[in-house]
């Protein structure tokens, strides 16, 4: 049997194999952020179709920490019912389910939250909108809304949580020299870009103990000029493992993307896959815990290697799976035939509009076979 099916634990949580589903925006939550039939479907299919480990949608923690339309929320208890109804679920069709804990930032959506985004250090030409600069009081309560959050994932049944700190979000700016140009002792050195995530870590594992998975999605590089570096992501990522995280997903790039950031489009060759593989083997060689390494996958056999090589521990993947729920479990039947995502990112344009993500090319494909 492959390696990538054996089964593993993070911290307690025992998975079938080795295959995660990373988290992203599905557009299928209410204006308020509550869970919808549509998104405990989406997240029921992919259980049914062999996920080993789920990780939700990303949940904004604050109100004005919310991205996008239609995005899931977890900034108040009464929205802890849906994601129980969710998380029962996907545990009754045998998955298992993490929830992405996130806040916005620079990158909230000012439409929705009512309010000026918030950044780590407001400074001429970051926006041609107004931006409110974080005041450690504004720390203290986001670190605080942190724990809250994670706090209801579990009242909800979530089997962990995950820590959002990638792609240009709030805790990845603090990281990120572009964005942070603090004086104070949140800006400067790696050390001190990085206690926010300490602390946020810490609070989270006061709210849930120590027996509950704590992850974090973090990025390897920026891929902007002057963004943060490998160095500096491999001495965050052994701060963490050091305070006692239990795995973290690798990632990279910023929303805003880049000339340096590598391409999410035209996925068409083995050797355009795992564009994160070089960063994830330094990681290894540093760190104690496992590596999630997402970024590209879409051969059975790229994947196999990186896992039988030791580049990474699991490997995670998002869009092959809103074409394809069940794309794990056609691997394992013995179809290993690479995944049928075209990497053209239409899937996000209907959730755009109201209707949640899914596969345009294979709608249309129905429609004219």
């Amino acid at each position: 049997m492959s390696k990538l099916f054996e089964a593993t634990r993070i911290n307690g949580m025992e998975m079938l194999n080795r295959f995660v589903r990373s988290a992203t925006w599905e557009g299928m939550a209410t204006a308020d952020g509550a869970v919808t039939p549509k998104l405990i479907e989406t997240m029921t299919a992919l259980a049914r179709g062999g996920v080993g480990l789920i990780i939700s949608s990303h949940a904004y923690i604050r109100p004005e920490g919310q991205a996008a339309p239609w995005q899931l929320g977890i900034y108040k208890d009464e929205l802890i019912q849906g994601p129980r109804e969710m998380t029962k679920a996907v545990h009754d069709s045998g998955g298992k389910i993490v929830m992405q804990l996130a806040h916005a930032g620079n990158f909230a959506n000012e439409k929705l939250t009512g309010q000026p985004p918030f950044v780590v250090s407001d400074f001429e030409g970051l926006a041609s909108s107004p931006r409110q600069e974080i005041t450690l009081q504004d720390i203290r309560e986001i670190v605080s809304a942190f724990a809250g959050a994670a706090r209801r994932a579990k009242a909800a049944g979530f089997d962990g949580v995950q820590i959002h700190s990638a792609h240009g979000y709030l805790l990845s700016q603090f990281l990120s020299p572009v964005f942070n140009k603090r004086k104070d002792e949140y800006g400067g050195n790696v050390g001190n870009r990085a206690r926010v995530h300490l602390e946020v870590y810490q609070a989270i594992r006061q709210a849930v103990g120590q027996g509950y998975p704590v992850l974090i999605k973090l990025n390897c590089r920026d891929f902007m000029e002057n963004g943060m570096g490998l160095e500096d992501s491999l001495q965050v990522a052994k701060l963490l493992a050091n305070a006692g995280m239990d795995a973290i997903e690798l990632s990279g790039g910023f929303l805003t993307g880049g000339k340096l950031s590598p391409s999410r489009s035209g996925i068409d060759t083995e050797e355009k896959e795992a564009y994160f593989q070089e960063e994830a083997s330094s990681m290894k060689k540093e760190i104690g815990i496992p590596v999630i390494l997402v970024g590209g996958m879409r051969s059975f056999e790229v994947a196999e290697r990186l896992v039988q090589e030791g580049v990474a521990d699991y490997i995670s993947m998002s869009r092959p799976l809103i074409r394809e729920p069940d794309l794990i479990k056609r691997w394992k039947a013995g179809d290993r035939r690479r995944a049928e995502c075209r990497s053209d990112n239409l899937c996000f344009r209907p959730g755009m509009e109201g209707d949640g993500i899914y596969c345009v090319v294979k709608k249309r494909e129905k429609i004219n076979p």
